[in-house]
């Protein structure tokens, strides 16, 4: 008999788990299966019957696992004296430390096929193989698994969500939003960039203007729902990076690594590989929102704005009166000429090179004063664009209309979007049954809500009116 006396005057211990959050929302009959062995502990003999159900929804290939810590810990404590568990690999992937570990403590692991004593050899072994089957049962499955998703990604027909601006059509395709308002205010983050070549100027004209931007939101149900906000830099840097709005289908463009994280194995995702490394790109793959090639013209003038990339790139303006900053390169070793501020108001600039700073064993390189370079490349710049100043105070003048003509789009289109939902709202409400008043209190509630959001859109189209009307 493996169940000794010894056994049960310990506790048993029921191991539940399921490795994913749809197991838990689809698969209830399993979950209930796993509960039921804490009848089962009892009918053996055992009175002192934990549950530990902590890791529900937790994989087990390795991430931190409380409910499996907490379990292990009572092993070491000495107050187990059996595991239950559905199947040994509920316990972990790789089971041979496992089982050796509970030899040598003697506690007994239980399934739904019968009881093992660790200590037994023809148990270990049964054991060895079962959780071997496992392990080589998973491989297989993912490896198949991502085969088959690389195989549907390699013809750009794989897409796990879609980006604002798109829409899924079938089961494979992806085209341009049909909202107008949603196409037109991507299109606007494009035509700001061209513009000012920054994405923190982008970010910072759009806020200063108040231009929601569209996002997509999945708390209706699960079911993406256009929503909008005020964007934050994290927003326009992604639709700028993006190349799905060039047209472009890219699969493979973030990475994940392996860490150890307080003595815990955690896998750490999302990290954005070199274009070079990912695994497909197919450009000209669906309609885009600007061309592929200026897509790469903003990714360049992107990377050389980054002023934490080393002196080998152009780096963003800064503050300061130096005409030439970020444009002057060293003629000895190439790398940016930094700007300097002296004098008793820090208003004196001056151009040098740090080769020694980074590396002080290397030979000085150039320094020089900023006043009269820039004096006299200001008045090369003034004598070659003089013939065109009426042109440029023109083109000054149409520039600044058009800028006011798509804050003006924005807010028409807002407002027309606004009025729809409140037409909406009120179509529900006069078709509700009145003496519903559960249901015909909260699309009061809706109706209400959408009104509020219109007078507001009006009364900012009535501002932009008052301040755009010329004095």
């Amino acid at each position: 008999m493996k169940i000794a006396p010894e056994h049960p005057a310990r506790g048993a211990f029921v191991y539940v788990r399921q490795s994913t959050v749809d197991q838990l929302a689809n698969n209830q009959e399993s979950r209930l299966r796993q509960y039921g062995l804490a009848d089962r502990a009892r009918a053996l003999g055992w009175t002192d019957v934990t549950v530990i159900d902590d890791d529900l929804g937790r994989s087990g290939s390795g991430v931190n696992r409380p409910g499996f810590e907490r379990l292990l810990a009572a092993i070491c404590e000495g107050r187990v004296g059996a595991v239950f568990a559905i199947e040994v690999s509920r316990l972990a992937r790789n089971g041979r430390d496992w089982h050796t570990f509970c030899g040598i403590v003697g506690t007994l692991i239980v399934d739904e096929d019968g009881v093992y004593e660790p200590r037994h050899p023809n148990d270990r072994l049964l054991l060895g193989m079962k959780g071997t089957m496992s392990e080589l049962e998973l491989s297989l499955l993912r490896a198949r698994s991502i085969a088959a998703l690389k195989q549907k990604a390699r013809r750009g027909e794989l897409f796990f969500s879609v980006a604002v601006g798109y829409v899924k059509i079938g089961r494979d395709k992806i085209e341009m939003d049909p909202d107008l308002r949603v196409r037109e205010a991507i299109g606007l983050v494009f035509a700001r960039f061209a513009e000012m070549q920054s994405i923190r100027q982008v970010f910072l004209s759009l806020r200063a203007e108040r231009i929601a931007l569209p996002y997509v939101s999945y708390k209706n149900a699960g079911q993406p729902q256009i929503l909008w906000k005020l964007p934050v830099y994290a927003t326009v840097s992604n639709l700028l990076t993006n190349p799905v709005y060039a047209g472009a289908y890219a699969f493979g463009r973030t990475g994940s690594r392996t860490i150890l994280d307080d003595g815990h194995k955690r896998v750490v995702r999302g990290f954005r590989k070199a274009r070079a490394e990912w695994e497909v790109l197919l450009v000209n793959h669906h309609d885009g929102y600007l061309s592929w090639a200026d897509y790469e013209r903003n990714q360049r003038l992107i990377a050389d704005n980054a002023n934490g990339k080393g002196m080998m790139v152009r780096g963003a303006l800064r503050k300061g009166e130096a005409l030439l900053a970020g444009l002057l390169r060293c003629g000895h070793c190439g790398r940016r000429l930094l700007v300097g501020y002296h004098g008793t108001k820090g208003d004196i600039g001056r151009y040098s090179c740090d080769a020694v700073r980074t590396n002080p064993s290397a030979d000085p390189c150039i320094a020089f004063g900023a006043l009269r370079v820039d004096q006299a490349v200001g008045a090369e710049i003034v004598r070659l664009l003089q013939p065109l100043g009426v042109e440029a105070a023109v083109r000054a003048v149409a520039e600044r209309e058009h800028a006011a003509g798509e804050k003006r789009r924005q807010v028409e289109l807002a407002l027309e979007q606004g009025r729809y939902e409140a037409a909406k709202a009120r179509r529900q409400y006069d078709a509700v049954d009145p003496d519903n008043r559960l249901v015909a209190a909260e699309l009061e509630r809706r109706w209400n809500a959408a009104l509020a959001a219109v007078r507001e859109l009006e009364d900012e189209w009535r501002r932009w009116a008052d301040s755009s009307r010329p004095p």
